[in-house]
């Protein structure tokens, strides 16, 4: 998709070094951000844009060369995304996460001004399902994965299926963040600060 000569003639562009700035300045949550950074990624790499370069770098050559060549992007997306509706009907992955493909990507490219024409993009991606194939797992189940020998599985196992927490939620979580609720000097439940630190934080008492 690129050579030397191009990028060396985009990083003298005056836009150059602001996509990847733009793209971050887009995203409220730090969980998201890591989510969205990690989906791009796929997309360049299908693409095979800077292999060999940070992301900063991909992004900000990405930007220039979307301005400049719209029309290819377009096609480049189209593909990616006819890539990924192949694995849905493959029953690799669901279309929910065939939506989560195109989330990052419309993201960047409204923060770069790059002008793709969404409405035709969404148009041939498949319906997502209102409710998901999985279920809550039984007590006998939560027992099992319990009864594994190494205790802080326990723990993890515990926590997450009493609360609901997500799994990045352990990302923030530290021991201060879980506060005891106390009756007659007893321990009876806990306040648990998610996300704690983010704009995205808030508690549970379990």
């Amino acid at each position: 998709m690129e050579n030397q000569e191009q990028v060396q003639r985009f990083e003298n562009n005056d836009d150059y070094n602001s996509a990847y700035s733009f793209f971050l300045y887009g995203i409220r949550s730090p969980v998201t951000r890591d989510y969205y950074l990690r989906r791009l990624r796929i997309f360049f790499n299908y693409i095979k844009l800077l292999p060999d370069e940070t992301m900063e770098k991909r992004c900000n050559y990405f930007a220039v060369y979307a301005r400049n060549n719209p029309n290819l992007v377009f096609r480049n997306i189209i593909e990616f995304l006819q890539f990924q509706r192949e694995r849905v009907e493959r029953k690799e992955i669901v279309s929910a996460t065939l939506k989560n493909f195109l989330k990052p990507l419309k993201l960047f490219c409204e923060m770069s001004d790059i002008p793709i024409p969404w409405k035709k993009i969404t148009r041939g991606l498949p319906k997502v399902k209102r409710y998901a194939d999985d279920r809550a797992p039984t007590f006998e189940e939560i027992k099992k994965i319990c009864d594994y020998p190494d205790r802080r599985m326990r723990a993890i196992v515990c926590t997450m299926s009493s609360s609901g927490i997500r799994l990045g939620a352990w990302d923030y979580l530290q021991w201060r963040h879980i506060i005891p609720i106390e009756n007659n000097v007893k321990i009876i439940a806990a306040k648990i600060v998610v996300y704690a630190g983010t704009e995205d934080d808030y508690f549970l008492e379990k």
